[in-house]
């Protein structure tokens, strides 16, 4: 069974989330109204970043290439944790990762940042990549931070050697009050000052595997009166003693996160490291790390193995004494030495009524509140898949929103905006009925049949056409009849004419227009066809008042389930709302959760009909209800069981 999905907005920048709000309230309001003021093609920027046709991000590599920085090369890197699924916001950066590495003819590399064995998986891996081929990238190498946990050891232990890093044998509480405040200095830890022998053999107690998780860290000698809180003597090592993935049990300490991003950027060559907003902070200490890893580079006796970077040159700088160490002059191409990679930050991309945290979605997955990662309700990549949005939707839909330096919160009727407008240039057009109610055409013959054509895609001529069968028998929707109709009702009622899509005019019976049930429910509609109005003959074209009604043979229909989607949480911003009950009710996430999440986020019909054409159709495919909106066949779909999810109504 399924249930329920979360994601991730913005909270203490509330100005600056409202102005954004209301520039992406108003395009879905232009939308709704039909007007096309060309709101849509604009991005959201600050003043200072604008500049013409390119974003903030694209600009900065326009002004290194222009410069030769770097050797004029342009070298990026996709780098998620192996830690869960991707969702929307990761498709944010790949799309900036791998596109304007492409746009600028340089590569980008897919890395997994592997630190952390307590939560990586394969399965993590597999997906990441499933999920980046689906968007329409492809990597130049896959490398792991795992390859360079020899390199980062080596290079704490010289830390070490140079007084610049030590073990520390406080608890995690002890350290965190040392901490200090934003308006207060931090204290120095009492272990701040230990001998460095003694540090170094520790640190190789940390990897004996005897060594207790929580007992020792290894911790960089920064300054704990520094105004930027990372830089008060942050931790670079902790205990796990935990299998990883790819090294087995070599390794039972492990480098944290901000010690290896930048280093790990550093040894691949990466010219440009992007990074979302809240990575603003953390810069300093990445050039920081990556200035000292160049020193260190310069006292290897030998290059290091990895290859992966443009220093692996410095190979061929032998001095007198045979010390190797990076080039002063000359890149890998004999241009500008490599500068080391320059990190940037962009917003993320955040959605209203949805909740990224990869922690919030694992619980859901965790808890049965989803039935997986790709349920449709997830703001996954694998749950949008399988909803039936498409890659280019999804990439068209970042290219519009672009690239600034502000926190948005971003309307969801405008990515359904964009899947629309895109869907209809893709979708197979069929017909299904999802609450039906029979017709009975009185004058057609019994045991009759007749094959009509119908247009697969009216935007794509090369689409084709599909046959589709004509009875005396039909499925209608229950809401294209009134027994007694409004005024302005323009569907079938009794003495009403309505065309059927593909077919002909029908009139309803005035004497007797339907059966009903014990219960006053319409059961059968009766019905007269005018066979000189078939489509496509000169009798269609007689006006009629009536709309044009979808509708399927019950001769050949294909009993089908329906799953009707809608938004998983009752909340606009559900992280900051998420975050407010659990402050107030000293809850879990969980608990917290079940408050706010939509129970009416999926409607399952199981008694629907859809024409032979649109069951024959493989998972994934695109299509579109006529009439009612655009759908996708589920991978639970069988040729005796299809099973199509809603992917967005016709009109917003």
């Amino acid at each position: 069974m399924f249930l329920y999905s979360p994601k991730k907005v913005n909270s203490n920048k509330v100005m600056k989330n409202l102005v954004v709000s209301v520039f992406y309230t108003t395009f879905a309001s232009a939308n709704k109204k039909g007007t096309n003021n060309n709101m849509e093609e604009k991005k959201v920027t600050t003043v200072e970043e604008r500049r013409p046709g390119v974003s903030f991000v694209e600009q900065i590599v326009i002004d290194d290439l222009a410069a030769g920085r770097n050797d004029g090369r342009v070298q990026t890197r996709f780098p998620p944790e192996p830690n869960g699924y991707l969702h929307i916001g990761h498709a944010k950066a790949i799309a900036i990762d791998f596109g304007l590495a492409k746009k600028y003819g340089g590569e980008c590399n897919l890395r997994f940042d592997d630190t952390n064995p307590q939560k990586e998986d394969t399965e993590y891996i597999e997906s990441i990549e499933q999920d980046i081929k689906w968007l329409g990238f492809e990597w130049a190498h896959v490398y792991y931070a795992s390859d360079y946990f020899q390199e980062l050891w080596d290079f704490a232990v010289w830390l070490i050697r140079q007084g610049r890093a030590y073990v520390d044998e406080q608890s995690a509480e002890e350290i965190a009050r040392q901490k200090g405040t934003t308006t207060s200095p931090g204290t120095n830890s009492p272990y701040r000052d230990r001998p460095i022998d003694e540090s170094l053999r520790l640190f190789e107690y940390m990897n004996s595997g005897e060594c207790q998780p929580g007992t020792l860290v290894l911790r960089a000698k920064i300054d704990m009166a520094h105004p930027n809180m990372l830089f008060r003597d942050p931790l670079i090592y902790r205990v796990l003693n935990i299998p990883h993935i790819r090294t087995g049990a070599k390794w039972n300490a492990y480098p944290m996160y901000d010690f290896t991003h930048g280093q790990s950027d550093y040894l691949e060559g990466v010219t440009h490291s992007w990074c979302t907003l809240e990575f603003v902070e953390h810069r300093p200490l990445y050039d920081l790390f990556v200035t000292w890893m160049r020193e260190w580079m310069k006292t290897l006796p030998q290059p290091l193995p990895v290859g992966r970077g443009v220093d692996t040159s410095f190979a061929e700088n032998r001095d007198g004494n045979g010390n190797y160490s990076p080039p002063s002059e000359g890149g890998a191409r004999g241009g500008s030495p490599y500068q080391g990679p320059r990190q940037t930050e962009f917003n993320k991309l955040n959605l209203n009524y949805t909740l990224m945290s990869k922690r919030n979605l694992l619980a859901l997955v965790q808890n049965g509140m989803v039935s997986g990662w790709d349920d449709p309700r997830m703001p996954t990549l694998c749950g949008f898949r399988r909803r039936g949005y498409s890659p280019e939707s999804i990439v068209k839909f970042i290219d519009k929103i672009g690239y600034t330096k502000i926190d948005a919160l971003n309307d969801m009727a405008l990515l359904e905006s964009v899947v629309r407008d895109d869907l209809n240039q893709r979708a197979q057009r069929v017909s299904a009925v999802l609450n039906p109610v029979k017709v009975v055409i009185t004058n057609y013959p019994e045991g009759q049949t007749e094959q009509l054509t119908a247009v697969n895609n009216p935007e794509c001529e090369a689409d084709g056409t599909h046959e589709v069968e004509f009875s005396r028998e039909l499925w209608i929707e229950r809401d294209d009849f009134m027994e007694v109709a409004e005024k302005k009702f323009m569907r079938l009622a009794p003495g009403k004419e309505v065309r059927l899509k593909n077919a002909y005019i029908i009139k309803c019976d005035e004497e007797h227009p339907c059966d009903k049930d014990a219960e006053g429910r319409v059961t059968t509609i009766y019905c007269t066809y005018d066979p000189e109005t078939r489509s496509g003959q000169p009798g269609a074209d007689r006006k009629i008042k009536g709309k044009t009604l979808h509708w399927v043979s019950c001769h050949n229909a294909v009993e089908a389930e329906v799953r009707l989607y809608n938004r998983l949480w009752r909340v606009e911003n559900p992280r900051d709302e998420l975050a407010a009950i659990r402050d107030e009710q000293q809850c879990d996430a969980v608990t917290a959760m079940k408050q706010i999440i939509n129970p009416d986020s999926l409607t399952l019909l199981t008694h629907c009909f859809v024409e032979p054409y649109a069951a024959t159709m493989k998972p994934l495919s695109y299509l579109q209800f006529q009439r009612i909106g655009y759908f996708n066949v589920d991978p639970d779909s069988t040729d005796s069981h299809p099973v199509f999810n809603k992917t967005v109504g016709l009109r917003s």
